[in-house]
């Protein structure tokens, strides 16, 4: 094993500008030119940011980069250890914060759910989803893509997967947002932590009546296999049980509503590839991918260092936080060419949007099921459809990249 470098100044990345959650992407160009790994204090206080394809992917393999890191996160203060308990104590059990074996355990376990079979079953629903959100606005002079479709279609495909009655987007975005505004803070506020623990405790409170209600009869769909794999060992705990409940909603719910308006926005802005899609239907496979490449849904992922380490020749200490930035890696020019323009029939090359090694995206085949379904019937349904503000609205959300609306007729 090589001994670790002497302690050199560390390459700083270039500040966050007050543009940057509208337009990331010169900046990730100079992060990228500067260096493969720099250090930023914008990220949580500082943190390692590696923005190029290859050690991109290098990164999310590395065994020894941990993804425990909840505890620095929510619990920094004496008073967030008081106050935060039960935060902490679902967060960190969800499997999206758990490395091996644990990982393994917890995915094997929910993966079911997530093939091919399971997913072809889904279909059907997936599609007479989509055609009634559509009915609805049918012959309207314009309207909201966002709170019509967008949001709705992910609430009720991951309830109808997990077995939730009714799939109520309004109660999963006010949820939603408060999970995803702690989560994508570069600088989490105590309120909003407190925000996010409401939020997390109010959606584990319904877990718990339904499977209460389910106990008996736990039934076929997601929520009856965990019931099962909680009564056979494969599920530690009851808590175990409802991180994974909670998590899986808030991700099926958050990361598709943003694939879906960002996907639709780009398309809308770029005539051209909008008409392309429309005389060649084969071709919304590849696009629903090249949208994802376009524009990330998930911007990053975070890593803890679990020792000292030499990461792309820079020497990381244990404990030190390294950001894998999934949206500077989609946008190389060393994995892609032209990779700032949106091109619907790009030759297929891998792309960092579900993540990689063991953490890649669960339900990446899921979210490509909903993007493919709706685009086809958008193209059919809409094809004249236009967007109708001058300038798109972006969150603040340095990590979920999204819009907070959009306004098409």
């Amino acid at each position: 094993m090589n001994a670790l470098p002497e302690q050199a100044a560390r390459p700083l990345a270039a500040p966050i500008g007050p543009g940057f959650a509208a337009d990331p992407y010169p900046t990730y160009r100079a992060w990228r030119e500067a260096g493969p790994m720099l250090w930023s204090p914008d990220f949580f206080g500082g943190a390692w940011l590696v923005t190029r394809h290859a050690d991109v992917a290098r990164t999310l393999r590395e065994p020894r980069l941990s993804a425990r890191r909840t505890g620095g996160w929510v619990m920094r203060s004496r008073e967030d250890r008081r106050e935060l308990r039960g935060f902490q104590r679902l967060f960190a059990r969800a499997m999206l914060f758990l490395d091996e074996p644990d990982h393994e355990r917890i995915h094997a376990t929910l993966q079911s759910a997530f093939r091919p079979p399971a997913l072809q079953r889904l279909a059907p629903f997936v599609e007479r989803t989509v055609d009634e959100l559509l009915d609805a606005v049918e012959g309207a002079p314009d309207f909201d893509f966002l709170q019509a479709v967008a949001r709705p279609l992910p609430a009720r495909v991951i309830a109808e997967i997990l077995g939730v009655p009714g799939g109520d987007e309004p109660r999963f975005a006010a949820w939603s947002g408060a999970l995803s505004a702690f989560i994508g803070a570069l600088q989490p506020t105590p309120e909003q932590a407190r925000e996010a623990q409401d939020s997390l405790l109010a959606m584990a409170g319904c877990f718990e009546d339904l499977l209460a209600q389910r106990a008996r009869a736990p039934g076929h769909d997601l929520i009856g296999q965990l019931l099962r794999a909680e009564g056979d060992g494969r599920l530690r705990d009851r808590v175990e049980l409802l991180a994974q409940c909670v998590m899986l909603l808030f991700a099926g719910y958050e990361t598709t509503r943003n694939l879906l308006g960002n996907g639709v926005h780009a398309l809308l802005s770029h005539p051209s590839q909008w008409r392309r899609l429309q005389a060649e239907p084969r071709l919304v496979a590849p696009a629903v991918r090249e949208l994802l490449r376009y524009e990330s849904p998930v911007q990053y992922t975070g890593r803890r260092a679990a020792t000292d380490l030499v990461l792309h020749g820079q020497r990381v200490r244990r404990g030190e936080l390294v950001i894998a930035l999934i949206g500077a890696a989609n946008r190389d020019p060393q994995q892609h060419e032209r990779p700032d323009e949106l091109d619907v029939a790009r030759a297929p090359r891998p792309s960092l949007v579900f993540g990689l090694g063991p953490h890649v995206c669960i339900g990446a085949a899921l979210t490509l099921l909903e993007g493919e379904a709706l685009l086809r019937r958008l193209l059919q349904r809409f094809p004249r459809l236009q967007l109708r503000n001058a300038g798109p609205r972006w969150s603040g959300s340095v990590l979920y990249r999204g819009l907070e609306g959009l306004p098409v007729g």
